[in-house]
Order: C-alpha cells, then sequence, then structure tokens
C-alpha cells in the first residue's frame, strides 16, 4: 500500500550540525496557548511557569557547559533565545544518537523540564512540535536579532504569535 500522504519538510539545515556556533532560536507553546504570563502595558507578568522557564534559560550552562544563553525574552505564548554553542567537543560523548546534536538536546531538556513542572502542578500545558532556529551569521545579524528580542515584549501587538 502507497502512501500518499504529503512529505513533511526537514526542519533542520542539512548543511549545519548544530554543534558549533550562536543560534536565534524560538519555542512556542501548542495553538499559541498563553501558559507563560500576560503582557499590559508594555510589560511581561510571567505566570508560574514563564517564571520557572526564566530560571531553566538562566542556568542553562549548569546542565550543558557548551551552552551559554546570551539573551531572551519569554513572551505569554514562545520564548526567543540567542544561544552559544561551543566546546563541544567535552560534551561530545554524552550525544545519543547522530540526529541528537548538542542544541537540539538542549532544546528537548527545556522543554521536557517545563512539561513535568506543569504536570507536577497539574497545569494543562503543551508544546509545539520542535522549535525554529536560525544559525546567526556575523555581528549585524547578532545586533538584529539581539534588538529583536529587546523590543519583542513592546512589540507584542504587532506580533504573529499575538
Amino acid at each position: 500500500m502507497e502512501n500518499n500522504l504529503p512529505q513533511r519538510k526537514p526542519l533542520r539545515a542539512k548543511w549545519l550540525d548544530y554543534n558549533e556556533g550562536m543560534y536565534f532560536i524560538t519555542v512556542c507553546t501548542r495553538n499559541k496557548q498563553h501558559y507563560f504570563g500576560e503582557i499590559n502595558n508594555g510589560e511581561i507578568f510571567l505566570s508560574s511557569l514563564g517564571i520557572y522557564l526564566s530560571s531553566e534559560l538562566e542556568k542553562a550552562s549548569i546542565y550543558q557547559s557548551c551552552i551559554k544563553v546570551l539573551q531572551y525574552v519569554i513572551m505569554p505564548n514562545h520564548f526567543h533565545a540567542i544561544l552559544k554553542v561551543s566546546d563541544v567537543d567535552s560534551y561530545r560523548d554524552t550525544i545519543e544518537t547522530q540526529r541528537d546534536n548538542v542544541l537540539s538536546k538542549y532544546i528537548k531538556g527545556v522543554k521536557a523540564s517545563i512539561t513535568k513542572l506543569a504536570n507536577k502542578e497539574k497545569i494543562e500545558f503543551a508544546w509545539q512540535k520542535s522549535y525554529h532556529d536560525h544559525f546567526i551569521r556575523g555581528i549585524d545579524d547578532l545586533n538584529n536579532i539581539s534588538d529583536y528580542i529587546s523590543n519583542n515584549v513592546l512589540a507584542w501587538e504587532s506580533d504573529c504569535f499575538y
């Protein structure tokens, strides 16, 4: 029997191993549900899940020494972060499969940690499948992304996730 279902486009670039460099990532909740807080008058007021997510992002390098979160913003239904992945050789032995790179392993860990807290607190919660990533190509790219993150809360009403 033939499978006539449309084939999903691969989410990760084949030319990039995601094990070194700086990345701009966006991770969303399922159906754009507001689990992490609300924005009022240009300020984000984080929920318990949002506060926990912030603490997880702050201590990234404790769990994976080759990951540094350089900047992030938590929005009601997603978060953005600039991650620096370096010194992977010291971490490489813990990567379980060829397909499981350092960046995706870190994102899976963050998602699992938030989900675990939500389950413990009996909060109905779900992530969107996967995440969006962008390999940062130079200082101009980094500056543009940093400005975007810095202004994201203020631009909430024009955000595509609003």
